[in-house]
């Protein structure tokens, strides 16, 4: 199995001499190893390391901001101790129970070098030693041979390729007998829990003595080709009848073998079959959790609460106060939310959906309703916050994350630990995807009401699902559609012309003094050219904008001279050239500089952040959140970035490689739920796929008060007329169907 292995990896020889710190649970261990005469610190996922024990490890040098110098192990190959001294340490770490100091040190006095032989096959001699009885023989017996036992079982895991977390990972799901149930079928590493890829496990087959049974790799190979389809491209299912010939195309056979290992699979429910459509049972009930928990809400409505006056005389108690006059559709929408406990509110730019949000804020706290506020992002939560004047959390954080094991999600709020809320309101509800809205309604008590604020127009989720798109194909629920656009935002070319690209129409280019232009280029090269001379130069200078903190540049792509990666070094060298004093770093592909823009890719919550005279830290960065490269540490392998709220933390090199990217220019698919008050956008070299009205659309609408499009106007065109968006396959909206009326229809949200 050596081929497996990655032979740019350090390996170094030696013996464990301490063990400083060990996770029992994950096996993360901090270990004293000596190796070639120096005494280094190495780390990893090292199980039941003990001192005393011969290793070979393969890994990598790498540096710990408080620790120093260390050695990061991937894979361990463990001896047994071999010399008097390393069996007098092994045995006096404890690893045996009932044996320590004293009792180590008589059992290897009396045995010498045939120590570990006596444990192993004789340990009723120890009760020829003074102060152990036959009963204590035999225990220490059986405790060494418990530990014998996995050490066996972790070397016989490492033979196949193995990290020696995987290996962990693998003996806790499958236990003792994992070794041999991996050499009979070895694509059971596929298995969620376990997390090796389809490729790996068949790597790892083709290099058994003995091949496994056909029937295992076909069935892994359509979970593969559906987990793939699923979670790459936003579906929570796909049609029957599409799913063998790219699984026959993968697996190299025909598609009737395809098919009776789909029916293999269905059998035994590890695929769900539901209206001719083939599920990932994670995703089949979520949807299904989804749809059952709102007809729930449907049909047990929160109690009446009690009105200071009538729903009329309220409303204009709230018109006086804030100078409003609400529309007919703001109010019955008002209306919904109260009565009815659930409302799905939509609406384009300015048709109010921020006012409405806001006065249905204001009835439920007038009610003395304990309301919370939500959205899928941090940037979206600040923005919620700002507008309302409410404290508002990430949807992750209102239900308590919590990450266990590999990064496995979970929550603390759910059906058996509801939120301690008598109102819930989720803005950007189109970020959404299934299983997290599915966490969402679990997390709400009887008789909780529910507000979704969304743009339907806008971008599907990242992840899996159309929740919104198909809450507003369920003509079941209560739905208020906002399309009024107000006087004052139609002085805005960016509200009326996004609404023009909405209804697949031009919007307006000739207009030389509002906040909407379009600059025509004839290549993508004098694009991402004008684009630079825009952000670093004319901008500021016409309007005053910060060229890092008040522009943002959008990408349709992130290939081609207009996407995000060419767009990126071309903005750095304008915004922040390389000059004296200013450090920079190359880690992984991207060269990072000391003032550098930057955006956080994934949620951390456990990074800790500090602001400026604040003694208290705080902990959590979110994906999206923007911010500049403050501080660059070769020595200690550190980035010290200050987001655009000035909170400053601290990334190791490798964290930062997994978790951070330049931000000069973002895709439009990373802006949402974000509004910068400056966007320049490309619409030249768009990729067919990404060449389409509402990605066009989600990218005007993140413009506050000034949008620029810079390219082709015949792109621009084919963007607009292009309603086809991106192809999802989901089923909520047919199971809300089979929930009222038991006529169920599966959507594809086109």
């Amino acid at each position: 199995m050596d081929n497996l292995f990655d032979h740019d990896l350090v390996e170094l020889h030696g013996a464990a001499e301490a063990v400083t710190f060990r996770n029992e649970e994950s096996g993360f261990t901090v270990l004293d190893f000596a190796s070639g005469g120096e005494l280094i610190t190495a780390v990893g996922v090292l199980p039941h390391i003990s001192p005393g024990e011969e290793l070979r490890l393969m890994g990598r040098w790498g540096f710990h901001q408080t620790f120093g110098r260390q050695f990061n192990a991937q894979f361990c190959e463990r001896g047994m101790p071999t010399t008097q001294n390393e069996v007098l340490k092994y045995l006096s770490s404890g690893v045996i129970k009932g044996v320590r100091g004293v009792t180590a040190q008589r059992i290897v006095e009396a045995f010498g070098d045939n120590t570990i032989a006596v444990l192993e096959n004789n340990p009723r001699r120890l009760a020829t030693l003074r102060g152990i009885s036959p009963e204590k023989a035999e225990q220490i017996g059986e405790s060494f041979k418990k530990q014998f036992s996995l050490r066996q079982a972790m070397i016989s895991l490492e033979r196949f390729g193995m990290t020696t977390a995987e290996c962990l990972r693998v003996h806790k799901h499958y236990g003792s007998r994992a070794a041999e149930m991996v050499q009979h079928n070895p694509y059971i590493l596929c298995d969620a829990d376990v997390g090796i890829g389809f490729e790996r496990a068949d790597a790892i087959a083709r290099a058994l003595p003995a091949p496994p049974d056909e029937s295992f790799r076909h069935e892994a190979g359509v979970l593969h080709v559906l987990k793939r389809h699923c979670y790459q491209n936003g579906h929570t299912c796909i049609p029957a009848d599409h799913l063998p010939e790219p699984c026959a195309g993968l697996l190299r056979i025909d598609e009737g073998e395809a098919r009776e290992a789909i029916e293999r699979l269905c059998e035994t429910r590890r695929l769900i079959l539901w209206n001719d459509f083939i599920f990932l049972p994670p995703l089949y009930h979520a949807e299904k959790n989804c749809a059952q928990r709102m007809d729930f809400l449907l049909r047990f409505p929160p109690a009446k609460t009690e009105w200071d006056g009538d729903f009329d005389s309220l409303i204009a108690k709230m018109e006086g106060e804030h100078g409003l006059h609400y529309e007919a559709m703001q109010r019955e929408a008002m209306r919904a939310a109260m009565e009815q406990g659930l409302l799905i509110l939509t609406g384009g730019p300015g048709t109010g959906k921020t006012t409405t949000l806001k006065a249905i804020l204001q009835l439920f706290t007038s009610a003395n309703l304990k309301v919370a506020l939500a959205a899928p992002t941090g940037r979206a939560a600040k923005r919620m916050q700002e507008l309302t004047g409410a404290e508002a959390k990430t949807i992750h954080r209102l239900l308590e994350v919590e990450w266990g094991e590999d990064d496995r999600q979970s929550f603390a709020r759910n059906q058996r630990n509801p939120l301690a809320a008598q109102a819930v309101i989720i803005d950007e509800i189109s970020m959404v995807d299934a299983p997290l809205f599915s966490a969402l309604l679990d997390a709400l008590p009887l008789g909780c009401r529910l507000v979704l604020v969304g743009d339907a127009d806008q971008l599907p989720p990242v992840g899996c699902g159309c929740v919104l798109q198909d809450l507003l194909k369920a003509d079941t629920l209560p739905v208020i559609r906002l399309t009024k656009i107000f006087r004052q935002a139609m002085e805005s070319l960016i509200v009326t012309n996004s609404h023009a690209i909405v209804r697949g129409e031009m919007p307006e280019l000739s207009c030389k003094d509002r906040d909407f232009f379009f600059l025509e280029r004839n290549s993508a090269v004098q694009a991402a050219q004008t684009i630079a001379e825009l952000v670093a130069a004319r901008l500021p200078k016409a309007y005053g904008y910060n060229a890092l903190a008040d522009i943002q540049v959008l990408c349709p792509s992130r290939k081609g001279e207009c996407g995000t990666g060419r767009l990126n070094e071309i903005l750095q060298e304008a915004l922040n050239p390389r000059q004296g004093g200013k450090i920079e770093h190359r880690l992984g592909r991207t060269l990072y500089r000391e003032g550098d823009k930057v955006m956080q890719i994934k949620n951390n919550y456990d990074l800790l952040w500090q602001r400026p005279n604040d003694d208290e830290p705080g902990m959590g960065v979110f994906n999206g959140d923007i911010g500049i490269v403050e501080k660059i540490s070769p020595v200690e392998h550190l980035l010290t970035i200050r987001f655009d709220d000035d909170r400053i933390t601290e990334y190791p090199f490798d964290a930062a490689v997994e978790e951070l990217e330049h931000a000069f220019a973002v895709t439009v698919h990373k802006s949402q739920g974000n509004e910068f008050p400056a966007v320049v956008m490309p619409v030249i070299g768009v990729v067919e796929p990404l060449c389409y009205r509402n990605l066009l659309y989600t990218g005007v609408t993140r413009a506050k008060a000034l949008m620029i499009l810079v390219g082709s106007r015949g792109e621009l065109r084919r963007m607009v007329e292009n309603h086809r968006k991106t192809l999802r396959y989901s089923a909520l909206a047919g199971m809300l169907g089979e929930c009222s009326s038991k006529d169920a229809q599966l959507c594809v949200s086109q």
